[in-house]
């Protein structure tokens, strides 16, 4: 622990691991749920053609919840939810590389880029497949035209659903068309994008809580704090490394192999514009997510710490 700093930073060897886990596991559900609608609507904003279905985050909105109810915004939902694994295996990543650098240098901003990196390279490796699945289901309905899998029409009479007879039919249709490797389309891309916005958002997030540390009164509650700064990282590191997730999007939605290829194509049809597309999307999720990832992650580093450190934390 760095006491000379105005926020103590919980590390890693602080934390009661049971409690850690078992406590993160409801902390990333929940999380995930508050923000997969925003999601949703990123995902279908990046991959239509210029505005051809919708203009805009609030629109997309509107016309899914007219079109396809409160259900069509949580399409995919119950396949993303494996991606509890991925979270699980990133925060113990970045604690371990975090505390593990810390043996060679006491410097946060180099310790937080490096954990952060890490731990979304290991994180992407298993979320990737649930991804490529999730975002699919995702495009039925109002964006299935944007999408080489459709899920096959069920009989007359039966009830609409969106059940995991849906995912297996994607699960099939993509393993039939591109074998295993299918499941990985756009991991290069998705390496590209989120392993830069991890290792940006880590330094950021610690920087801005530093400096409003500085601004606010002493007695001012650390957690306050830290959920100010927690959008402030997500939205400084999410308009960094939009553009690579517009082609990351693109790639494994529509089937596409080369990353510059995609990015090029972009380019030439709708200009620097199209790299900022879903931008706003990813801001509104992102804000929300920062604020109940910081509040959560740290009421959860606070909960789990070691009985005898307990009262040795501001809080």
């Amino acid at each position: 622990m760095q006491q000379k700093r105005n926020i103590q930073i919980i590390e890693w060897e602080d934390l009661d691991k049971r409690k850690f886990y078992s406590f993160g596991l409801f902390m990333t559900m929940a999380i995930r749920a508050t923000v997969y609608p925003a999601t949703l609507i990123r995902t279908r904003l990046q991959v239509q053609k210029g505005k051809s279905l919708y203009t805009g985050t609030y629109d997309a909105f509107c016309k899914i919840l007219r079109s396809e109810g409160l259900r069509g915004l949580y399409r995919g939902f119950m396949v993303n939810t494996f991606t509890l694994i991925s979270g699980q295996a990133y925060i113990t990543t970045y604690e371990v590389v975090r505390n593990y650098v810390s043996n060679y240098s006491k410097d946060n901003t180099l310790k937080s880029l490096l954990a952060g990196g890490s731990a979304s390279l290991v994180a992407q490796s298993i979320t990737v497949p649930i991804d490529v699945i999730s975002q699919q289901l995702m495009m039925q309905g109002q964006g299935e035209h944007l999408t080489r899998f459709k899920v096959k029409p069920k009989s007359s009479g039966a009830k609409p659903s969106m059940s995991f007879g849906q995912t297996r039919d994607i699960i099939a249709q993509i393993f039939a068309a591109d074998g295993v490797r299918g499941f990985y389309r756009g991991y290069v891309a998705s390496l590209l994008t989120y392993i830069p916005n991890s290792a940006v958002w880590w330094p950021f997030y610690h920087f801005y809580a530093e400096q409003l540390s500085k601004m606010a009164p002493s007695d001012c509650p650390h957690l306050l704090l830290q959920a100010m700064a927690g959008p402030l990282a997500a939205a400084t590191a999410s308009t960094v490394t939009n553009p690579m997730d517009v082609v990351r999007a693109r790639v494994q939605v529509e089937g596409r192999t080369s990353v510059i290829e995609t990015f090029n194509q972009l380019i030439r049809e709708e200009g620097f514009w199209g790299m900022t597309k879903g931008l706003s999307a990813r801001i509104i999720s992102s804000t929300p997510t920062a604020i109940v990832m910081v509040v959560g992650y740290e009421t959860l580093k606070k909960l789990s710490l070691r009985p005898e450190l307990v009262d040795s934390r501001h809080w």
